[in-house]
């Protein structure tokens, strides 16, 4: 099985490279002509971890724990926890000699700034599943995390792209249900449509909508390009 990092994920609409509001997003100005196509179709979001990029790879005899590249070094504290939470007799239990990389955050205290108010320890936290040539549908996803007796990313927002950023720039924002402390504000959504789609690459079409961006943003009155 080819080991491959996890694809980077475009917002939704693109950046001024100048000016005073230089790196704002441009309020409906497409960041890709597949997300504009695709505003008003129905999409589903999970909420998006601040944490770090997680990939667990099991090669049908022993898994191996990396970071979003081969060279990111892992946290010791995470590495350890990973080790505990993924051991191989249970890992061979769920997927037995089939190969298959579990993508996930790494998440928690000492994890990014605002880690510790997600939890005071670290874990990992279940987003997408390859197996076999395929990406598991989100049903599927939540199956093996069941399996495996882990946290998986919930569902946050279901309806059209267009309605899912016009939910995220609210001024009130969208609020973690993954964290412990019930007043933390969610970095974000990721989201998919409902029927996995494609690109001419050979890209999974997926967008995210990260608080920071969106919230508060006027949606009637773009910025100057």
């Amino acid at each position: 099985m080819e080991v491959f990092e996890y694809q980077k994920i475009p917002g939704p609409f693109t950046r001024l490279t100048s000016g005073p509001d230089k790196n704002k997003v441009v309020p409906w100005n497409w960041s890709n002509p597949e997300l504009e196509f695709l505003a008003d179709v129905n999409w589903t979001f999970t909420e998006k971890i601040d944490g770090t990029n997680i990939r667990i790879i099991w090669d049908g005899h022993k898994p191996e724990f990396r970071g979003r590249t081969d060279k990111a070094m892992l946290p010791p504290k995470l590495l350890k926890a990973l080790e505990e939470m993924f051991p191989e007799e249970l890992l061979e239990q769920t997927f037995g000699a089939n190969p298959a990389i579990l993508f996930g955050e790494g998440y928690g205290a000492g994890i990014q700034k605002g880690g510790g108010n997600y939890r005071k320890d670290n874990s990992f936290i279940l987003f997408d599943v390859y197996i076999g040539g395929w990406w598991l549908l989100f049903d599927a996803v939540e199956d093996i995390a069941n399996s495996l007796g882990i946290d998986v990313v919930p569902v946050a927002f279901t309806g059209t792209l267009t309605d899912a950023i016009i939910f995220m720039s609210a001024d009130d924002g969208l609020y973690s249900v993954v964290a412990e402390e019930y007043t933390t504000v969610a970095e974000g959504m990721v989201g998919t449509p409902s029927l996995p789609l494609f690109n001419r690459k050979g890209e999974r079409i997926i967008v995210k909508l990260k608080g920071r961006d969106l919230q508060g943003l006027n949606l009637d009155n773009p910025l100057s390009l």
